[in-house]
């Protein structure tokens, strides 16, 4: 019997036999998915597969501001930010510095209306005693430009301007209206400093000629301490230290008496100070004139 001579099958039967069965349905494997491989076999489960690409739960989820702070710490600062903190560091310094020298150097922000006016008037005296010295001089070239006797007008000038160098100088005595300030420091604590300050006061409150104690003071004069008080130009003076200075009583005594001025500097070192305006001060120390050694007019 050929074995080509198998019995034919049923239709029926044949068509139940390559029918494939129903597989049950399978739960969803927490791992990747074991389809076919492409090749007929089929992957093995306990195989691991890929890491999964979605978000996995680490742990407790954190709060804002756990993130934050995780954020911040520990820092990452770039070379960038560094230079720009450090260029902010500056301008905020130089900043406060600033606002600080604004504030402590105005000694006049919490003078009163008065004290302002007064010191307003102080400033509008200098400013008109330069403005007539100007236009004494201006005067003086014009008499010299249209006088005819040019000569002689020019000798009384030379004269005049002699007598008031000699002022200056200390080589002439003076006299005129001005105030007398007497300083008394019981505590011994005024030293050369502060009387150097007072001198200075008085100057620039157009005071022309100044005695201290018998002393007369000049362009080179200078001060030092010793040890029971002040010497000036190396002669030692004692308290009460009195200043003779003739110059414009209006002026140079609202000068002394501003708010932060010489006055409330003396009383703050305990020292008593007092202030008259006789009807004529007479300055009349004298100062040997001296030879200059090296300068020379330079009209001979």
């Amino acid at each position: 019997m050929s074995t080509n001579d198998t019995p034919p099958e049923e239709p029926g039967a044949s068509a139940s036999a390559q029918r494939p069965k129903a597989q049950p349905p399978q739960e969803p494997s927490a791992g990747p998915s074991a389809g076919p491989l492409g090749n007929g076999a089929e992957s093995v489960g306990d195989v691991p597969g890929p890491e999964r690409t979605g978000p996995e739960q680490t742990g407790p989820e954190q709060t804002g501001r756990q993130r934050l702070a995780a954020g911040l710490w520990p820092p990452r600062v770039s070379r960038a930010q560094l230079i720009v903190a450090v260029l902010l560091f500056v301008l905020g310094l130089g900043l406060a510095i600033q606002v600080r020298s604004n504030s402590d150097s105005s000694a006049l922000r919490g003078a009163r209306q008065e004290d302002l006016v007064r010191i307003l008037d102080e400033l509008d005296g200098r400013t008109k005693r330069l403005e007539d010295e100007k236009q004494t001089l201006e005067d003086q070239r014009r008499e010299l430009e249209s006088s005819s006797n040019q000569a002689e007008e020019a000798r009384k000038q030379t004269v005049e301007k002699e007598r008031q160098l000699g002022i200056l100088a200390g080589t002439v005595a003076a006299q005129g209206p001005g105030i007398v300030l007497k300083i008394t420091d019981p505590k011994g604590q005024v030293l050369s400093d502060k009387l150097l300050d007072t001198l200075q006061e008085l100057r620039a409150a157009g005071a022309e000629a100044i005695q201290i104690n018998g002393v007369r003071i000049v362009a080179d004069s200078y001060f030092s301490d010793e040890e029971d008080g002040v010497a000036i130009d190396g002669k030692k003076i004692t308290q009460p230290y009195e200043f003779k200075v003739i110059g414009k009583p209006q002026d140079l005594e609202p000068a002394l008496n501003i708010p932060g001025g010489v006055v409330q500097s003396l009383e703050k070192e305990q020292a008593v100070v007092g202030i008259t305006r006789p009807a004529k001060i007479v300055v009349d120390a004298l100062r040997a004139a001296k030879q200059p050694d090296y300068a020379r007019s330079s009209s001979t």
